[in-house]
């Protein structure tokens, strides 16, 4: 049986280097094939039109360039648009594009499923099976750029990335950031730091590491106000409770120049709603560099969680901003189509390798 071709696109700009020199190249042809995967989001030797024939035909004999192959696409009636990409074996993840007037977002997978059981997100509900590579990973950034119309002044259609699709992103450190710092660099996509947004229910240690290897936009998903209630909704809480937590958040802010960490926060009827949890939220991050995101509650199959009522959320919201906090609430997107946040399912068999957290300090996954 033949061995499979290494896929370059997941390759670092360095990685790339090394290979090329192993075949005898110079270093220069990593650069140029780097760009023609990033920024012109070309798969095909062949189309690569600066190298030479020799070489476009030695690169497909050891290599290849795999976008994640589409299973299907839907549109929402609001602009917004869901990919389902195969991930193998029957397994699949989502990806979901968001239109706005100045901006594209895409929200991105990092793992098949996730382990960390959060119990009001689809995800979370149907388990977790492997993490994705880095190829996988940026390549539903590759493929939305591809396929998309570009935007004024010939922009790409992907302006802004953020991780808030099916997995912990921490929970695959090093495929993750290897992904981050292709978003960041300039001869790949050549993202603004604060255009490129992870988001973490708390693997700690990770975070931790991530203020050193990597600047980006730091979200977090808090969702309670207090250790007792976000141990049920968020049972990494009960290994990194809300101090340890927070104290990470505000390294991490301190690191990247005070930058705000943005706090998500979903709001369930009568479960995290009501004023008096509106106090005690205000009370954990009251004069730190911090902005909360309420969540409307989006529903999904299995739940019994509901979304809290228009004029509850309001009235949370007013009392946060009353108690000197920065708060907005998101917008839902995509709703019809179930790619709003915490819709995401995708398609996993259910396969847990990994129990994040058995002994404390041990969190750090690869």
């Amino acid at each position: 049986m033949a061995a499979e071709k290494k896929n370059l696109l997941g390759l670092t700009l360095k990685e790339l280097e090394v290979f090329f020199e192993s075949q005898g190249q110079q270093k220069f042809r990593a650069k140029q094939v780097f760009q023609w995967m990033h920024q012109k989001y070309v798969d095909n030797f062949d189309l690569m039109s600066d190298l030479s024939k020799d070489l476009r035909i030695r690169l497909n004999e050891l290599s290849s360039v795999r976008l994640p192959d589409i299973i299907s696409e839907n549109h929402s009636n609001d602009g917004t648009i869901k990919w389902l990409f195969s991930s193998g074996v029957g397994q699949a993840i989502e990806s979901v594009y968001i239109p706005e007037k100045d901006r594209g977002t895409l929200c991105i997978s990092s793992q098949v499923g996730c382990a960390l059981d959060c119990s009001f997100c689809a995800t979370g509900f149907q388990g977790f099976n492997r993490n994705l590579s880095t190829a996988e990973i940026i390549g539903q950034v590759c493929y939305a750029n591809r396929v998309l119309p570009r935007r004024n002044n010939n922009l790409p259609a992907i302006s802004n990335v953020v991780f808030m699709g099916m997995g912990e992103p921490l929970a695959n450190y090093k495929n993750v950031t290897k992904a981050l710092k292709m978003l960041l660099a300039d001869n790949a996509y050549g993202l603004s730091r604060r255009r490129v947004t992870l988001s973490t229910s708390g693997v700690v240690p990770n975070l931790q590491a991530l203020g050193d290897d990597c600047n980006v936009s730091l979200a977090v998903s808090l969702h309670a106000p207090n250790d007792e209630l976000r141990n049920k909704l968020v049972p990494i809480n009960k290994i990194h409770p809300i101090s340890e937590l927070l104290d990470a958040c505000w390294t991490y802010a301190k690191k990247q120049s005070n930058r705000y960490v943005t706090f998500e926060y979903v709001m369930l009827r009568d479960v995290n709603d009501s004023i008096s949890q509106a106090k005690e939220l205000a009370g954990l991050l009251k004069g730190k560099p911090a902005k909360i995101n309420l969540i409307p509650f989006n529903p999904f199959s299995g739940s019994d969680y509901e979304r809290s009522p228009v004029d509850r959320i309001r009235r949370f919201q007013s009392k946060l901003r009353e108690l000197g906090i920065i708060v907005t609430t998101r917008k839902t997107r995509g709703d019809d189509i179930d790619a709003a946040c915490g819709q995401l399912a995708g398609k996993v068999k259910n396969r847990v390798l990994t129990r994040l957290g058995e002994k404390k300090g041990r969190t750090v996954v690869s």
